[in-house]
């Protein structure tokens, strides 16, 4: 019998077709309602999905008997219940490395909308106003970036920000192997301390996963550390900030403005919507991944990883020529996400 995936979000479709063209049975259904999925989930050896389907555990155990593997294609894994899937012994893959540059160009992008009011002075302009004396903006030239997760995309906007002339700190609670090339590469310098990073930056952006460990990571507290008049930018997600503690930062004036990608209720309602609509803040609707290549290449990486999960449990059999990639073999490999470490 051919392995059945079921894709139950929006899925670009070249891994569709690396799938079916490998023999793997594709139902591709968008969409599909938390009962529907509850009532087939069953019929199928794995599912991919992105950010808006909610693996819980209810689904796990429905699928229980044939679901062997999730892959979720993108970065964070806080919609799949990874306590369950690991008790019912099913894999969990996901795809981090198909948006590092997407998000990291989205975050230097939102520094820039900041730096020089962009979403104001453009507003103004259809507006019909000249306001060209309400729009002294700053250089980034000279200011210190403080990057909290120091992972691929941290890395790389860390890359991009050296290259504008920003001082840059890093905070990671590991000292991994290979990190010294890319402070000498960067000319960043990895802090001792979280504190140490929020008091010393100008301007601080989170690159960090949603875990029991990092939820609120950023609250009053935090807050009351940074600098006066600093700013904060968060395209990872939404829940590593206390949102009340951050619009009374904002209204304030502890704070000089935020850029948010993401929010604790998306699309953003009570506290979450309040704060998109501030005038100090850059909002934007999660669209970190939202480029076409970052699409393609989750969707192709999402194909590719479930492929090899499926030769090495031997449902199909070994490619004679497995595809070129530069990703080395993936058979073994623990989801991986942007650690906060």
């Amino acid at each position: 019998m051919r392995p059945a995936v079921l894709i139950t979000d929006p899925l670009h479709p070249s891994g569709v077709e690396a799938l079916r063209s490998a023999g793997v049975k594709v139902d591709y259904r968008p969409g599909i309602p938390h009962e529907e999925l509850l009532a087939v989930v069953g019929r199928y050896d794995a599912l991919i999905v992105r950010g808006r389907t909610k693996v819980t555990r209810e689904i796990l155990e429905a699928g229980r008997g044939r679901l062997r593997a999730v892959c979720r294609a993108g970065v964070g894994l806080d919609n799949i219940d990874l306590g369950a899937a690991k008790a019912l012994r099913v894999r969990v893959f996901n795809t981090p490395e198909a948006s590092t540059e997407a998000v990291a160009e989205l975050t230097v992008a939102l520094m820039l909308s900041l730096a020089r009011r962009l979403p104001y002075a453009d507003r103004s302009m259809k507006e019909g106003r000249w306001a060209k004396k309400e729009l002294m903006g700053f250089e980034l030239k000279g200011k210190t970036l403080g990057i909290v997760g120091f992972g691929r995309i941290g890395q790389r906007v860390a890359e991009i920000c050296s290259a504008l002339g920003m001082r840059i700190l890093a905070y990671r609670r590991t000292r991994p192997l290979g990190i010294e090339e890319v402070l000498a590469r960067t000319g960043a310098r990895l802090v001792g301390s979280l504190e140490e990073l929020l008091r010393a930056a100008d301007i601080i952006t989170l690159h960090v996963p949603l875990t029991p460990q990092t939820r609120h990571m950023i609250g009053e507290r935090e807050i009351a550390m940074m600098k006066e008049g600093a700013i904060l930018i968060n395209t990872s997600r939404g829940g590593v900030i206390d949102e009340e503690a951050l619009y009374r930062a904002l209204v304030e004036g502890k704070l000089a403005a935020a850029a948010l990608d993401v929010f604790e209720e998306e699309p953003p309602r009570g506290t979450s919507l309040k704060l998109a609509q501030l005038p100090n803040v850059v909002a934007t609707p999660h669209i970190g991944a939202q480029t076409v290549e970052a699409q393609e290449t989750a969707s192709r990486l999402a194909a590719q990883k479930l492929l090899e999960f499926f030769r090495s449990e031997g449902l199909l059999r070994a490619s004679i020529d497995p595809p070129q990639t530069s990703n080395k073999s993936l058979k073994s490999r623990r989801p991986r996400t942007e650690r906060h470490s």
